[in-house]
């Protein structure tokens, strides 16, 4: 088998055009991922995604960020309609056994669904910690505002996509929590000292390091490189992820097309890549 390059591709609509196969069969991206624009209904999925799977000739894996609440890319009536981050924390801070089981049941569901339909790669749990006035952005996708909460949901979100044979993708790492901006509009700059930083927002990354898969953020840490947002930073990817978060899987860029991030797609590419995501 002709060895696969390291990216992961969406398509433009409900299946794959001409234009898209022979692109896919000649490029022979490693994975793919489903946004809303790919969404009809039950077995259209299934058949964009055998599809997508046929253009490269193997079992590629498809991903998709399907959390519950807002972002949730698969919609009634297609499948439920699940809680968010905060609402399963919110009822984990009332009784926190509930609370973890809720939370890994709802990523057991999730596995259920999103398997049925050929999926199995979602991007949960989200890792980041929130603070006071920061862009919602995150905002409700959250567990809570202190790394324990997060910890705890995070573990029991990632253990039931597991026990139902889908990879978690943790995200948004080193911590998205104090944007003050949507990275999907514009570059969000985090000016607080480092050792701030190692407080609040790395634990819930260290604690899960050793999990597979893991998503940047589009962030700019100025206490640890002030010229470059996360995602395309050897300081951070190596200083902090590599390192000091001790994460040793297989690292992926948040979306490429995210505005915060500059120049064509094709110079972001060669960024993302020699900053040091996989």
């Amino acid at each position: 088998m002709t060895e696969s390059k390291a990216m992961i591709l969406g398509c433009s609509g409900l299946s794959l055009t001409s234009e898209e196969k022979a692109f896919y069969r000649g490029e022979r991206p490693w994975g793919f991922i489903l946004f809303g624009r790919n969404i009809s209904e039950t077995r259209q999925i299934s058949d964009l995604v055998a599809e997508l799977r046929e253009s490269v000739g193997w079992h590629a894996p498809v991903l998709i960020d399907q959390e519950g609440g807002r972002v949730q890319r698969i919609r009634p009536p297609i499948l439920a309609r699940y809680p968010s981050g905060e609402a399963l924390g919110d009822l984990y801070r009332r009784d926190p056994v509930l609370g973890l089981r809720a939370a890994w049941l709802m990523s057991r569901l999730h596995a259920f669904d999103l398997l049925s339909l050929g999926i199995n790669v979602d991007c949960l749990p989200v890792l980041d910690v929130p603070v006071e006035g920061s862009s919602n952005v995150i905002g409700d996708r959250a567990y809570g505002d202190d790394p324990e909460t997060v910890i705890a949901m995070g573990r029991a979100a990632a253990e039931g996509l597991k026990a139902g044979g889908l990879l978690p993708v943790m995200k948004h790492m080193p911590g998205h929590g104090r944007g003050f901006a949507d990275s999907h509009l514009e570059l969000p700059v985090v000016t607080v000292p480092r050792d701030e930083l190692e407080a609040h927002d790395f634990p819930p990354f260290v604690a899960m390091k050793d999990e597979l898969m893991a998503m940047t953020c589009h962030v700019v840490f100025t206490s640890i490189d002030p010229d470059n947002p996360a995602t395309t930073s050897r300081k951070v990817i190596d200083g902090v992820i590599r390192e000091h978060i001790g994460f040793n899987g297989l690292l992926l860029s948040d979306d490429s097309s995210m505005n915060a991030l500059s120049g064509t797609i094709g110079e972001r590419a060669a960024n993302i890549i020699a900053g040091g995501c996989d």
